[in-house]
């Protein structure tokens, strides 16, 4: 009886510890609930700021366009009504600072020069060419990451803009003690897993804005998410004054009926 209670006692106290070990939770590694700054877009009635859309896209052409692409967008998207309303002759200095393909070099003055491909400035009409020639040569660049396309990046995302504003502000801070990084990662909290690729993207004063704005990284990460925003959905503004005229008219439809009842039908039954 004796060797029982103390044989219970020993196992008890062995099996607590270990019990406990294994209902301890393990680190969080739940991405945090994203930041909202306030956005002028939000809302039935919200519009894009126009001096946000013209800094954001300084942030992507001197930050992000290094390694991001922006596929979906041409140049003369910049000029259109309701986006950053660039100039067209303001369009076309933009786009000529770029390079893109050309057609074949077809005179060549050897054998070794013909079919090889040329660049040319480009004009209005050309979509934002990619910074890699392809998914390998972005992978070997960035040292096997891959990164996204940035048109759609905020529709594309839970938390949309928020999502993608935490990201850009999230970086700097140190990891807890409990949370082993990865080689070549960075901590975010605001990312999956908290441990992201990219390194930090944006600094204190690391551009110059053209209107004089001072770029903290907040600023930064607030026009270029606008930006990214109105890449994704260029006819937000047009959606919604749309939308607005179709309201204005179904109420003025429903107060004619109205009154064409209280007039032709009301106490005919």
């Amino acid at each position: 009886m004796k060797r029982s209670l103390l044989a219970a006692l020993v196992f008890g106290a062995l099996a607590v510890p270990a019990l406990a070990a294994e209902k301890a939770p393990a680190p969080s590694t739940e991405a945090f609930e994203p930041k909202n700054p306030g956005w002028s877009f939000n809302g039935p009635f919200g519009m894009y700021d126009r001096g946000a859309l013209q800094r954001g896209f300084q942030v992507y052409k001197e930050v992000c366009s290094a390694c991001h692409s922006l596929s979906r967008i041409a140049f003369r998207n910049l000029a259109d009504k309701g986006g950053p309303e660039f100039t067209v002759k303001e369009v076309a200095a933009l786009a000529g600072a770029y390079k893109v393909p050309a057609e074949p070099n077809e005179q060549g003055k050897t054998t070794d020069d013909m079919g090889q491909p040329l660049t040319r400035p480009a004009v209005a009409s050309d979509y934002f060419p990619p910074p890699f020639a392809n998914e390998k040569a972005a992978r070997a660049a960035m040292n096997g990451a891959y990164p996204p396309d940035l048109s759609l990046i905020v529709k594309s995302r839970e938390e949309h803009e928020d999502y993608v504003y935490s990201i850009l502000t999230g970086f700097g801070q140190k990891p807890p003690a409990n949370e082993k990084m990865a080689r070549g990662m960075n901590y975010n909290p605001y990312f999956p897993r908290h441990q992201i690729a990219m390194p930090p993207p944006l600094s204190e004063g690391a551009i110059m804005y053209s209107d004089g704005t001072k770029a903290t990284i907040d600023q930064q990460a607030r026009d270029v998410v606008t930006f990214l925003t109105w890449a994704g959905e260029p006819k937000m503004e047009e959606r919604k004054q749309m939308g607005f005229k179709v309201m204005l008219f179904l109420i003025g439809f429903a107060t004619l009926l109205f009154f064409t009842y209280r007039k032709v039908w009301h106490g005919e039954h």
